[in-house]
C-alpha cells in the first residue's frame, strides 16, 4: 500500500505546530496503524529526520495510550477499536490520512501527537480509596449481587481512560469517563459507604480541570473503544444530585 500522511508536528507545548506531509510507501496491509507509523519513523531516522512522536504501550487495545485522531475521528472510524488495533487493510491504496493529537484544553499538547492526560489521574485520585477492610479475595458468590448490577459495573470498569470521549465531544466533556469510574464502584456493595463522597469529589475535580459540560449528543459513546454506555452519565447525575442535597442538609 502507498499512502500519504498529513501529520501534526509540534516540537513543544509553546511551539507553533503545523501539518507536514509524508509518503508511506509499501506498507503491508496486515500492519497495524502504529506499525505503519513505526515503518515511517524508521525511514525518517535513516534519512536523519526527526521521527513522529506518538504515545503507545500495550498495543493490545487495553492501555488507552494510543490517543490519535485519524481523519478527524478519535481512534478512527472503526467502532469499538483503539488506534493500535486499527489495521491498514481498513484503508485503500492511495488514501490520504490525516493524523492529529486529541484536542482538548485539559489535555495540553506535549509534542507532535502526544498529549498530557494526567487530568484523568487527578480525577481518579480525587475519588480516593475504599476505606473499609475488604480482606483477601473471596469466592465470587460470597456477596450476592444482582446480575444487572454486576453487568453494569463490569461495563463501567472496562473504561481504559484513553480520552476519546473528551476528544470527540464539542465541549471537551469528561462526563463519560468520570461516570464510568463513579459507576464502577457505585454498583457494588463495597462502594456504597463512600458513594456520595466519591461522586462529589470526582465531579468537582472534573470541573476544576476545565472539562466542559455534557449536552447529550452521544459522540462520547460512539468514539469509546470499549462502547461504554451513556446510561452511566445519567446514573452519575442522579448520584451527584442526591449527594449535593445530602451535603446541604447534613
Amino acid at each position: 500500500m502507498n499512502l500519504t500522511l498529513k501529520v501534526w508536528r509540534q516540537s513543544g507545548p509553546k511551539a507553533q505546530g503545523k501539518i507536514e506531509t509524508y509518503d508511506a510507501k509499501d506498507i503491508p496491509s496486515e500492519a497495524s496503524f502504529l506499525e505503519m507509523l513505526d515503518i515511517v519513523n524508521e525511514r525518517l531516522i535513516v534519512k536523519g529526520t526527526e521521527p513522529i512522536h506518538f504515545d503507545h504501550d500495550c498495543r493490545e487495545g487495553i492501555c488507552g495510550s494510543c490517543s490519535l485522531t485519524i481523519n478527524g475521528i478519535p481512534h478512527s472510524k472503526e467502532r469499538a477499536t483503539a488506534t493500535c488495533q486499527v489495521h491498514m487493510r481498513k484503508f485503500k491504496d492511495g488514501d490520504t490520512i490525516w493524523i492529529e493529537p486529541f484536542r482538548a484544553n485539559p489535555f495540553p499538547l506535549v509534542r507532535d501527537l502526544i498529549v498530557d492526560r494526567t487530568a484523568f489521574d487527578r480525577i481518579i485520585a480525587a475519588g480516593g480509596y475504599i476505606d473499609v477492610r475488604t480482606g483477601s479475595a473471596v469466592d465470587a458468590n460470597t456477596l450476592p449481587i444482582p446480575k444487572q448490577d454486576a453487568d453494569s459495573a463490569f461495563d463501567a470498569a472496562a473504561c481504559i481512560g484513553c480520552g476519546a470521549c473528551v476528544a470527540s465531544c464539542k465541549n471537551a466533556s469528561a462526563m463519560l469517563f468520570v461516570a464510568a469510574k463513579v459507576s464502577h464502584l457505585g454498583h457494588l456493595p463495597q462502594g456504597q459507604p463512600e458513594r456520595q463522597k466519591r461522586v462529589l469529589a470526582m465531579v468537582r475535580q472534573m470541573d476544576s480541570e476545565g472539562f466542559g459540560n455534557c449536552t447529550n449528543q452521544y459522540e462520547c459513546e460512539a468514539a469509546c473503544p470499549k462502547e461504554i454506555s451513556v446510561e452511566h452519565i445519567a446514573r452519575m447525575n442522579r448520584d451527584y444530585g442526591v449527594a449535593v442535597l445530602a451535603e446541604q442538609f447534613a
